[in-house]
């Protein structure tokens, strides 16, 4: 080193070209600067996928009305990981060299945590997003066993409506779904606007609708027209039986195609009671049918439980019709007919002895409604939501939605925003059986 006067006299030490000890400290940051940008980018090819299966899955993603900076919310969101690197190599560039160095390794440590969860989500086994719609199969036998096994039927290739086998075919939001006693599955594909049929071999099919074209057309085959379908239940014949949402209608579809309207009036919407034409509804979403022949409606915009005979003949089981937009007609209480009170009530299930199960979503509750009227509280508590197991009102759901019940009374819940199955005993304890996520 060599000693140098600066203008004020003082010596100074001027450093030698070369010297180690400089060019350790210049260069020190750039071994964590190079890996932060290795693991950033490594990070991106990660979640880039991960945040596009979730934006292609999801029920904003699915819905007709979802904003259209929805897409780049998701699919831009992996290029977080890229700004750290760029704001370390601009510091480093400004001669900030120690901020450089803890703003790299911060990057590292930030991309490394999200490229091991986003190892776990693409390594994960299936889950449920959303679950909508429940069915039990039609002899409810598969309850008897403790194991449960979890597998996909049909798994599509992407939005749409083709036909075909496994994932060669195509939905857009199918929600509601029923199973024959030959292990066929009916399905409400409620944005396609039609119902399909899948066999147990995968083989998915159009049975009635036209795809992409809403109506509410009696007909055959294509030659029907539905508008937005919702629940689907089939009858020891094989009737479909479909809540028909925004025609706020009941359909029959029979094996061969059939569209009929059984009860409700297109475009007429109200609580009325009658027959035919002469009942209405307001968007109704969960439909169940029992042993007779008798159809039993989530009247969901009216809040209450309608039943529906083989002719047609429409009467309200229980709750109250109330008012559209006020608070008039909602409610958790318990009691029978008309002093039960629901809140959103959207999927229905009924036992052999004729009780129905009902998925009270705005509610988080499970309830029961007896033959002659009588509603009780299974399992949940009004305005809790959560996802916790338990007895009773100790047991917590988070907007249930689909619901089925088995030949020993268990009842099986579609909890959707919990993204799980759940089970309720008879007596009301509840547990999970399957875990999801989106």
């Amino acid at each position: 080193m060599k000693k140098q006067f600066d203008h004020e006299g003082a010596t100074k030490q001027s450093p030698i070209i070369g010297d180690s000890r400089i060019e350790r400290t210049v260069s020190r940051p750039k071994v964590p600067l190079t890996c932060s940008w290795i693991v950033s980018v490594i990070t991106f090819v990660l979640t880039a996928p991960v945040a596009f299966i979730v934006f292609c899955f999801s029920g904003d993603n699915n819905s007709p009305n979802r904003d259209v900076q929805t897409p780049l919310l998701y699919l831009a969101s992996p290029l977080i990981f890229l700004v750290l690197p760029i704001v370390a190599q601009i510091t480093y560039l400004c001669r900030l060299y120690r901020a450089a160095k803890w703003i790299a390794i911060g990057a590292i440590t930030l991309c490394g945590l999200a490229a091991g969860i986003c190892v776990l989500e693409l390594t994960a086994p299936p889950r449920f997003g959303a679950p909508i719609g429940l069915a039990a199969s039609a002899d409810r036998t598969f309850a008897q066993s403790a194991l449960y096994t979890f597998t996909t039927l049909a798994d599509t290739a992407g939005i749409g409506s083709t036909d075909g086998t496994g994932s060669a075919a195509e939905f857009h939001y199918p929600t509601g779904v029923a199973v024959d006693g030959a292990g066929n599955v009916y399905v409400a594909d409620t944005y396609i606007e039609t119902i399909r049929k899948v066999t147990p071999a995968g083989e998915i099919m159009t049975l009635a609708g036209l795809a992409g074209s809403w109506g509410s057309a009696d007909g055959t085959g294509s030659a029907a027209r539905f508008h937005q379908p919702d629940g689907v239940a089939v009858d020891s014949a094989g009737n479909v039986y479909v809540a028909d949402r925004v025609n706020s209608t009941i359909r029959k579809v029979t094996p061969a195609g059939v569209v009929t309207t059984l009860a409700g009036l297109a475009g007429s919407y109200g609580s009325k009671d009658g027959t035919g034409s002469a009942a209405e509804f307001f968007f109704p979403t969960g439909i169940a049918v029992d042993s007779a022949g008798v159809v039993y409606v989530a009247d969901s915009h009216n809040n209450t439980i309608r039943k529906v005979t083989p002719a047609g003949v429409v009467t309200m089981l229980a709750g109250l019709a109330g008012v559209n937009g006020t608070n008039v007609g909602k409610g958790s209480t318990d009691g029978t007919g008309s002093a039960a009170l629901f809140d959103n009530p959207t999927g229905v299930a009924v036992d052999s002895a004729g009780n129905v199960y009902v998925a009270d979503s705005n509610n988080n509750t499970i309830r029961k409604v007896t033959p002659t009227g009588v509603v009780t509280t299974l399992a949940g508590l009004a305005c809790r939501s959560g996802s916790a197991d338990g007895t009773g009102s100790a047991a917590r759901f988070s907007y249930p939605t689909g619901i089925a019940v088995d030949s020993v009374g268990n009842i099986y819940v579609g909890d959707n925003q919990n993204n799980t199955i759940r089970k309720v005993t008879a007596a009301g304890v509840v547990t999970t059986l399957r875990r999801g996520g989106k």
